[in-house]
């Protein structure tokens, strides 16, 4: 990992080692994201991190070698610990539960105010490795494999720094790292992407709108999932409807009548979000290959939608 200047000295005063620490903030908001798929939690796993190293005397300041791993380390440490229980919470869930959804920079409206903190999108980097898709696939992964395989794949950290956050032996990492990436080869996101991903999701917010069954059929992949998170705060499916008949019927028996349809980057990919009266209330995000919607996922929840709604 790259070394970083010590932190500042007992006297306190700002310089050039305490911007280093705090410039670490994006890149531990980016790791926190991907391992929880959720920015409310990424955001307190940071918080927590500093107010680790805070508590560190002047002199354990002055002891490590490179402030920037020691960051990475704990909040890697906090991710795992947080996910073990993350396992334990998803069984009580009610419904299916998707990770949360972020805007594009430039579609930001609120969200929770914090020193430094900017929008969604400047602390989360929108890449392919935080697609709604790619999240979905983290989930199946076991607490270990998820840390392993995104500090390294993703943020490139070496086996040897993993072990020290997963508590194994640097080739017992490299070798969950290396299951992670067959579940990876193995599911549906490794596809080839949409020619058209952004008019396919137009001509599908307009079908929607018209009602049209048929022509919402012929933008369905045959075995395309929708799943929807409400997480028991709002109606929405508890279990994914499957095949494109089935999906398009769920979609015309409810109506867009009551709110907007807008299209939004959602993760980075075209996307759709339901607004009534000016107040986001879903998100959707679109998995696509051959101009075809293979997946959806309607993230319904109210408190996972923070970052798309005023105040």
């Amino acid at each position: 990992m790259t070394n970083h200047p010590s932190a500042p000295g007992e006297d306190g005063r700002p310089d050039a080692a305490l911007s280093a620490i705090m410039s670490e903030r994006r890149r531990l908001t980016n790791l926190a994201y991907r391992l929880l798929g959720s920015l409310t939690e990424a955001e307190d796993v940071v918080q927590e991190t500093y107010a680790r190293w805070c508590a560190l005397s002047p002199g354990q300041r002055e002891a490590v070698d490179s402030p920037g791993a020691w960051l990475t380390t704990v909040a890697g440490r906090i991710c795992l610990d947080l996910l073990g229980s993350a396992r334990v919470r998803r069984e009580r869930y009610v419904g299916e539960w998707i990770p949360e959804p972020l805007p594009d920079r430039t579609e930001w409206i609120g969200g929770r105010p914090g020193p430094d903190m900017g929008d969604p999108a400047d602390r989360v980097t929108l890449d392919e490795s935080v697609t709604m898709a790619f999240l979905v696939v983290l989930e199946a992964m076991t607490p270990a494999e998820r840390v392993a395989f995104v500090l390294h794949d993703v943020f490139r950290c070496p086996f040897g720094d993993i072990a020290e956050i997963v508590g194994r032996s640097p080739a017992a990492c490299r070798q969950l790292a290396s299951s992670a990436r067959r579940r990876l080869r193995t599911s549906p996101p490794g596809e080839r992407p949409a020619d058209r991903p952004s008019g396919v999701v137009r001509a599908f917010r307009r079908a929607w709108e018209a009602q049209d069954i048929d022509a919402l059929v012929g933008l369905l992949a045959p075995d395309v999932t929708a799943t929807g998170d409400g997480g028991g705060l709002v109606t929405a499916a508890l279990r994914p409807v499957e095949g494109a008949e089935q999906v398009a019927g769920f979609f015309t028996e409810r109506p867009p009548a009551e709110v907007t349809l807008v299209e939004r980057t959602v993760n980075g990919r075209p996307g759709l979000i339901a607004q009534r009266d000016g107040v986001t209330v879903s998100v959707m995000a679109f998995e696509m290959s051959d101009d075809r919607i293979h997946r959806i996922w309607a993230v319904l929840n109210p408190e996972k939608l923070r970052a798309w709604t005023t105040g």
